[in-house]
């Protein structure tokens, strides 16, 4: 990586603390740091701070005599491999995405001709705002990369997207760009993803359903949006957003789910994270069952459609790639190569869900399963997990 160079600008957020722990990372790594500091930013961090870690002079005046007399926002542009922006503000998406040039780091957006990693930092209303995710669709169209952001509890003491990612997924994310400009691995590719639990109807008020949140799979989908594939995400009832650059398909029930996948093809890649009931009521009564003397209703089950069998099977139209989820409870190795075998997927993702804080919780602790052996990952957020996942996808599809 010696004589590699990223551009570092510095937004004014909350988050701007986390680019000094990426500037350290990156000279570990012999990687030089040009930084710029918005003057929002200078607010969170010192320009003295930011120049002991990176070992260079630290750019904040568009008017600079004597760096404007060398057209200092000219070279700093061009002289640098990649351009991150971290935290990248609101504000700074809005000027870059309508072209704007009032300070140096706008001017300095405007003027390169190099890469650009931005990684959002902001509050979930700004995040999710129309106008946040036009700027948004407007950077991806310009060929600007992400990292994040993340759902997180944020210091306005609201939960939910907008949270930057932590310095270690940027610096990966920088990392895969200087290494083989593959910032946008999965582009052009179609990548199909199940999320969520089913609901299954017993009457118009009970049903039967699970304790998935979603999380997981909706964490994939942005992984995998984010590493530019088109993105069909088909999700059964949660509380969470879209993820940017993601369509959406809600459904309820297992067959609805099914349906919806299908109507989705052709994909590239199918994963199927979705908890889908194996069964449902035989009989969905039309007004809500009463309670009576006789005891409760006797409920009849069937047998679900199997969604990821389905997809695996072999016939035109099947994804090259189909990976399955296994939420086991004990002998998760076990279990998963057997639900390999019997689904004729090409992988199983399997976890633990009878550790604390796996279901329903921010973290993961997966073992990737493949008809010629295991990789066992070590417990990260399922954000982590899923950029993991989506690398190791774009991989193997080429």
């Amino acid at each position: 990586m010696s004589q590699r160079r990223v551009l570092l600008i510095v937004g004014g957020g909350v988050a701007a603390y986390k680019a000094l722990e990426l500037v350290r990372l990156l000279r570990k790594a012999d990687i030089a740091v040009s930084p710029i500091l918005t003057e929002a930013g200078a607010q969170f961090v010192t320009p003295l701070s930011l120049a002991a870690l990176a070992e260079e002079k630290v750019h904040a005046e568009l008017f600079n005599l004597t760096d404007e007399a060398e057209m200092g926002h000219i070279q700093l542009s061009r002289s640098a491999d990649l351009v991150v922006v971290a935290p990248a503000t609101a504000d700074l998406m809005a000027k870059a995405a309508h072209g704007l040039a009032g300070d140096l780091a706008s001017t300095t957006l405007l003027a390169t001709d190099k890469p650009v990693l931005m990684a959002p930092a902001m509050n979930v209303r700004m995040w999710l705002h129309p106008a946040t995710q036009r700027n948004l669709a407007t950077l991806r169209a310009d060929g600007v990369s992400f990292v994040g952001p993340d759902n997180g509890a944020m210091a306005c003491g609201e939960f939910g997207p907008g949270r930057m990612a932590e310095p270690e997924a940027i610096f990966a994310a920088i990392l895969a760009a200087l290494e083989g400009g593959a910032l946008r691995p999965l582009a052009g590719k179609h990548v199909l993803i199940t999320a969520g639990p089913t609901v299954e109807a017993l009457d118009p008020v009970r049903v039967l359903t699970n304790r998935s949140s979603g999380k997981q799979g909706y964490a994939i989908a942005a992984a995998a949006a984010a590493a530019g594939a088109r993105v069909t995400l088909v999700s059964g009832p949660t509380a969470l957003a879209t993820p940017p650059g993601v369509v959406r398909v809600d459904v309820e029930s297992a067959e609805q789910m099914l349906a919806a996948c299908r109507a989705a093809l052709p994909a590239d890649a199918a994963v199927c994270v979705a908890a889908v009931a194996d069964w449902r009521p035989d009989e969905v009564f039309g007004v809500k069952l009463k309670k009576s003397h006789d005891g409760p209703p006797l409920v009849r089950l069937v047998e679900n459609p199997d969604i990821l069998a389905t997809l695996s099977a072999h016939g035109p139209g099947r994804p090259k790639l189909v990976v399955g989820f296994a939420a086991e409870t004990n002998d998760l190795e076990v279990h998963a190569r057997a639900k390999l075998k019997r689904k004729g997927c090409d992988w199983i993702v399997a976890n633990d869900v009878a550790q604390d804080g796996i279901m329903g919780g921010d973290e993961n602790e997966v073992l990737l399963v493949y008809p010629q052996g295991t990789e066992a990952w070590p417990k990260a957020s399922k954000t982590e997990v899923a950029r993991r996942l989506a690398a190791r996808i774009a991989e193997d599809l080429g």
